[in-house]
């Protein structure tokens, strides 16, 4: 099920609005939209449903685990333990086949390659669970003891298949302490409305130009029928992704929780460190907080900072897709960001 589907706009929707609304506590509530997030997920691929709940309770249980042992070897461990398995999880199911097809073309071996379906929204889930465990080893938020509220954090439909990548600490108040009033409603509507238009009005037409240049043999363009594609592709995911966005933070609004931005007008950049500041926020953070600093961030020298920001951009890449094209990208966008700093 995607947001800009006729039956999510007028069934799936008003059908969790109007169940939201009957339930009077808040602990009701809560259980209204676990109850609508697990049939969203399960909607297209009932079987990864099974993934979900077992990286949302094993992550759970990781807290926990770091709120018994505070202090002590045995927090660390967890954290080592629960990151390990995220990323595990990640490797199996997003990137196992191009790790294969790679090891058969360097060692000229024949093993086969896997045939696995990418379970929807395994990126951004991931990447929450390990934000809530280091925020908790990190004691920046308080260890969630119940699990069903954990499980509200990550399965929350609104931002579970396309982001942004929601902290726990921006929604841990709201999940025991929210209110929902005309305002909410009303903004929150005109949001998902402004998302919907840029997606179907915006771009999907945007991509009907860019598959009849790009969808057929690209040899016959001329050098600026390829540029105009470039933009019109640019343009393209500006406007399909950042209308997720809008729909997604004009959800939360619509149930009393309020998401940060994920995009602030990225093309009127003047850099490309700018532009990273301005573009997927929300992931932009979580590298800057997760990776960059934990490595030194630029308090080593101007040689390690440069270091941090190209591992940054290229495991940045990586997590946009499983290919060499990804790897590529997230490169060239590190040595950008560093002859920027230089």
């Amino acid at each position: 099920m995607v947001f800009a589907d006729l039956f999510f706009i007028y069934v799936f929707l008003p059908l969790c609005l109007i169940c939201y609304g009957l339930a009077k506590k808040l602990s009701t509530k809560n259980i209204v939209l676990i109850v609508f997030s697990l049939i969203f997920y399960a909607w297209g691929e009932p079987l990864w449903i099974l993934l979900l709940l077992f990286s949302s309770f094993f992550n759970w249980f990781i807290g926990i685990l770091i709120g018994k042992f505070r202090d002590t070897p045995r927090a660390k461990l967890a954290v080592g333990g629960g990151i390990l398995v995220d990323i595990l999880l990640l490797l199996i199911f997003k990137y196992s086949a191009f790790i294969v097809e790679n090891l058969n073309a360097v060692s000229g071996a024949a093993i086969p390659v896997p045939q696995i379906t990418l379970p929807i929204g395994i990126s951004f889930y991931t990447f929450q669970a390990i934000s809530y465990i280091l925020d908790c080893y990190w004691e920046t938020v308080d260890v969630q003891p119940k699990y069903h509220k954990f499980l509200l954090y990550l399965s929350l439909f609104p931002q579970l298949i396309a982001g942004p990548i929601v902290r726990y600490s921006v929604v841990e108040q709201e999940i025991d302490n929210r209110s929902v009033n005309a305002t909410d409603l009303c903004e929150g509507a005109l949001r998902v409305i402004l998302g919907l238009a840029k997606k179907v009005i915006i771009a999907n037409n945007l991509w009907s130009i860019v598959n009849t240049f790009f969808g057929k043999d690209i040899t016959g363009l001329s050098v600026l029928g390829t540029w105009y594609t470039i933009i019109v592709y640019s343009l393209y995911v500006y406007f399909d992704f950042s209308g997720y966005s809008d729909i997604a933070i004009g959800l939360g609004r619509m149930f009393g929780f309020h998401f940060d931005e994920n995009f602030r007008h990225p093309f009127a950049c003047t850099t490309i460190a700018e532009f990273w500041q301005r573009w997927h926020i929300s992931l932009g953070t979580f590298f800057r907080d997760y990776v960059y600093i934990p490595l030194g961030g630029n308090r080593k020298g101007a040689f390690r900072t440069y270091c941090n920001i190209l591992i940054v951009f290229l495991i940045s890449g990586i997590w946009h897709g499983a290919g060499w094209t990804f790897v590529v990208w997230g490169c060239l966008h590190g040595i950008l960001n560093v002859l920027t700093h230089i």
